[in-house]
């Protein structure tokens, strides 16, 4: 059995771990195929400026869809709303935590008007101008590694990531501050991987014995936010699902670049209802965009 990923080392330690996970049930080994995305490749700009669709997966699609590989490992918040008709999602491993978090030298309080922020993400920076931040907004890409360095050799004051790109790096040491969800609402699908395979493959089975029901049910709610809005990066929503007191519970908001709320919905049910509670949090943000 073979697999494809991107090449960094946060998708390598992603992809290491599941293969791990599923070689204890398989007994077998997979070897790993590294493939370069065209989102590996822009460097410069805001991804937002982009046609990001299939960024960081088209290249990994391919190659399953001409059976070069038999599985590809994503961060599921890079994925695009719509699969390739052929492909399947057919596993979601547990999620590590989706909170943001700020990679700094000072405190978020003692960041003023005049501080730096390296940000590639509409989102982000919306949320620092709702917050009054207004930060100088830097664009900055490069793996984790790459954007932690610049924060502490550049004039980049502070950068806000993924906490769980750092917990899988064991990079920990470097975060400052932890957002709180409802405070910098992460990106649908934000700490959970997508183990993705063709519809007609023969290891299918095998591999959703990864599957984690919860973790599954919480991304695609909030990914069908997005897709019944037809949008990716390019407007700032945050939306988060968690399961509390056994109650399924789904919160999604809507900001402009400036950091206005347009919108803020909550919608609360069971597991088995999450992607129609996201769906129905979509529907009310489409007349907003």
């Amino acid at each position: 059995m073979n697999v494809g990923t991107r090449g960094s080392q946060l998708a390598l330690a992603q992809t290491n771990q599941v293969c791990k996970d599923l070689a204890s049930i398989t007994k077998e080994n997979i070897d790993v195929e590294i493939i370069k995305t065209k989102g590996d490749k822009i460097t410069t700009s805001q991804l937002y400026n982009i046609d990001a669709k299939g960024l960081f997966t088209k290249e990994l699609d391919k190659a399953l869809l001409e059976e070069e590989i038999d599985f590809a490992v994503h961060s599921f918040k890079d994925l695009p709303t719509e699969l390739n008709e052929d492909l399947e999602i057919v596993a979601v491993p547990k999620r590590v935590a989706p909170n943001e978090v700020l990679i700094s030298n000072k405190n978020w309080d003692e960041l003023g008007p005049d501080s730096k922020l390296g940000t590639s993400s509409l989102r982000r920076e919306a949320f620092c101008n709702h917050h009054g931040k207004n930060f100088t907004l830097k664009p900055i890409r490069g793996n984790i590694e790459t954007r932690i360095n610049k924060v502490n050799t550049t004039d980049l004051d502070a950068t806000i990531m993924a906490q769980a790109g750092l917990i899988r790096l064991n990079l920990t040491q470097h975060i400052k501050t932890v957002f709180p969800l409802d405070y910098i609402t992460p990106a649908a699908g934000q700490g959970a991987l997508a183990i993705i395979t063709r519809k007609d493959s023969d290891k299918k089975e095998i591999i959703s014995k990864l599957n984690d029901y919860q973790s599954q049910q919480e991304v695609f709610a909030e990914k069908k936010v997005l897709e019944e809005l037809g949008v990716g990066c390019q407007w700032p929503i945050g939306t988060i699902a968690q399961v509390k007191e056994k109650q399924f519970s789904i919160y999604s908001i809507l900001l402009t670049k400036e950091g206005e709320i347009l919108s803020k919905h909550t919608e609360k049910g069971s597991l088995k209802e999450g992607t129609q509670l996201g769906k129905k949090i979509g529907k009310k943000f489409k007349e907003y965009v």
